[in-house]
């Protein structure tokens, strides 16, 4: 660097200073020696101040320095139905859900209180048949606001925070794979009353058809915080051929809660209507899969599969809506050691 270069600091005070003149030229022309060092500590402690706020300048909100948002359960899942007067009739009389209560107050679309904080909806379909009829799953957090505040800081795009029927927050987004989900900041516990033959008050799990598991690992497990619960595969005689993944299942739990959801992977692009109803599905919690069959026979249920022990260990039965979503009725804890892998989180509580 020459005494022409350009200067190293811009002093917005006074003309500018060549680094090299400053502090390796002798004194200029009539200055004495502690002139000059009296003008470069007063230059030099200007610097350092300038320095020092672009330092300690508040920095903006980033994505590394936002809290993680609780998610506390599963609040909701909306299935798409073809036939929705067939549909009425199975959620109230087969599942024994009831529609008059606080749970569902005010809601437009078919809606069925599991609990005071839990519902089931239905939804028209509306020109051709989607490949998946599991319409939305709703998790619950205690601020939609820094819930979506988090994924637009890591570039997850949200829609706009609005209030449903019932006055609740929610915003919808997908996930990497293009599933429809939507947080909700729920009220206080609704008073919630079960009706006389409702099958299960609680729903444990939703699951649908995954492609690519480390993708939705990232978003789910590295992202949102989920922790893995469980995961396991068919017996090697009777897995797919065209199997890519090691699991059949990948269940993981909310961060803040005991309720999953269920990636189902190694299905065939190929699957047909009632395959992908059987993959896209959600699941209710009772103590005692045997009692709940009897209670599916009161209520006027003819068919369904079960119980029996699956691979997780635990027993459950498979029961069909018209439209051909399953729904799965299963114990909340095993009653044997679970195939492939131990559980790696605690159960679900009736």
């Amino acid at each position: 660097m020459t005494a022409t270069s350009k200067p190293c600091h811009p002093d917005r005070s006074g003309p500018a200073f060549s680094c090299v003149r400053s502090l390796h030229a002798g004194p200029r022309s009539g200055e004495t020696l502690t002139q000059l060092l009296q003008q470069l500590n007063s230059r030099m402690g200007a610097a350092f101040f300038l320095l020092a706020g672009l330092f300690f300048l508040p920095s903006p909100t980033s994505a590394q320095t936002l809290p993680h948002p609780k998610i506390t359960g599963i609040a909701s899942v909306r299935l798409f139905s073809a036939d929705l007067h067939a549909a009425r009739a199975f959620y109230s009389k087969i599942l024994g859900f009831d529609t008059a209560t606080s749970t569902c107050l005010g809601v437009t679309n078919p809606c069925y209180a599991v609990n005071g904080h839990q519902r089931v909806e239905l939804q028209q379909i509306a020109g051709g048949a989607p490949d998946n009829l599991l319409a939305e799953i709703a998790f619950a957090t205690p601020s939609v606001s820094e819930m979506r505040e988090f994924l637009l800081a890591h570039q997850i795009q949200s829609g706009p925070i609005t209030k449903d029927e019932t006055g609740t927050p929610r915003f919808a987004f997908k996930d990497p794979e293009g599933h429809p989900l939507a947080f909700v900041q729920l009220p206080g516990e609704r008073f919630f009353s079960p009706a006389p033959h409702q099958v299960s008050t609680r729903i444990l799990h939703a699951g649908f058809i995954v492609k690519d598991l480390e993708k939705e690992r990232a978003f789910y497990e590295g992202l949102l915080g989920f922790r893995l619960y469980w995961h396991g595969a068919f017996p090697a005689t009777e897995r797919a051929v065209s199997s890519t993944n090691e699991d059949d299942w990948y269940e993981i739990q909310v961060p803040d809660g005991e309720e999953w959801i269920e990636f189902m992977l190694n299905i065939s692009p190929r699957a047909n209507k009632q395959e992908r109803g059987a993959q896209n599905h959600f699941s209710l919690g009772v103590k005692n899969a045997n009692n709940a069959a009897q209670h599916l026979r009161v209520n006027g249920a003819t068919k369904f599969d079960g119980p029996e022990v699956g691979r997780d260990g635990k027993d459950s039965l498979d029961i069909y809506d018209p439209d051909l979503s399953r729904v799965e009725v299963m114990d909340y804890n095993p009653t044997k050691e679970p195939c492939c892998t131990p559980y790696s989180a605690a159960h679900p509580k009736p």
